[in-house]
């Protein structure tokens, strides 16, 4: 049994999205009749020819659309092969993420103290960022709040952090010592794209199992501030996000009788990495 060659098959994976040797070959930065030699040579090892070339164009054969998938996910996991044996050979190297409010400073500069050694750097992520950037390995840990798909991943809560309401300061609320649920019945609540976070930052639906008000639809946290200094909504936010401080047309009032935002450390499971390890402790114990 031949043993397939990854480069051969990364070439094959471009040909088939191009389906056009052309782009493909100045996709991978080689001559096109070298292409062509090292395509032949995979359909030599797989023994089946997986590409048909007429005057129409380029198109997969059968053989080709069976091999296709399988293709795509060897390429894949030779990547992930390769980024886990780098990772592994530079032990001295750790990467934090963080969301907005969130200050990771104290636990950076300890891992820095208690491993000198070490490159450690940060890098600041979008609030639904944090899952992708540690499966993709742009970051080693990270410092972030729920909810969070936590399958792949290691989540241990750091401290709980109080909500407060996000209103313009002109709204009816502002200047209250304090306000609930019953307060906001009927104020409409921006609405973001991810589910979970939408039902959760909404707190949809609401104790009793009503539905919480509806609101507009936003993707980007700087869309909803601004509907909210427009009085076309106010929103539930973690206490660390207060924005008054930056945004003069807006205040916050403490929101009682919900249950507080959690601060996670997330790492990837299984990441036997030193400097991960250290990080979760220093965050833990901080």
């Amino acid at each position: 049994m031949t043993d397939l060659d990854i480069r051969l098959v990364r070439y094959f994976t471009t040909v088939a999205s191009h389906l056009h040797y052309g782009r493909a070959a100045a996709e991978l930065h080689i001559a096109q009749p070298s292409l062509s030699r090292q395509i032949s040579q995979l359909e030599a090892q797989v023994g089946a020819r997986l590409f048909d070339r007429t005057r129409q164009g380029t198109r997969l054969t059968e053989a080709g659309e069976a091999f296709l998938p399988h293709a795509r996910a060897l390429v894949r996991s030779a990547r992930q092969a390769t980024a886990a044996a780098r990772a592994a050979a530079r032990p001295t190297r750790i990467t934090v993420g963080y969301t907005a409010g969130l200050i990771v400073t104290p636990v950076v500069r300890n891992l820095r103290h208690t491993h000198p050694d070490a490159d450690v750097r940060t890098l600041h992520l979008k609030w639904n960022e944090p899952r992708q950037a540690l499966l993709d390995r742009r970051v080693d840990a990270a410092i972030t709040r729920l909810p969070l798909q936590t399958d792949g991943l290691d989540v241990t809560v750091l401290y709980d952090e109080p909500k407060m309401l996000l209103v313009p300061v002109g709204h009816r609320l502002a200047g209250k010592e304090s306000v609930t649920l019953d307060d906001i019945e009927g104020e409409p609540i921006p609405r973001f794209p991810d589910p979970e976070w939408d039902a959760y930052w909404r707190i949809d639906p609401r104790p009793g199992g009503r539905p919480a008000p509806d609101g507009p639809s936003v993707e980007t946290i700087e869309d909803k501030l601004e509907y909210i200094a427009a009085g076309q909504a106010v929103a539930i936010i973690p206490a660390a996000l207060h924005t008054g401080g930056t945004r003069p047309d807006l205040t916050t009032i403490p929101l009682h009788g919900v249950e507080p935002s959690h601060i996670v450390v997330v790492t990837r499971a299984a990441d036997s990495s030193r400097l991960v390890a250290a990080f979760r402790t220093s965050a833990m114990t901080a």
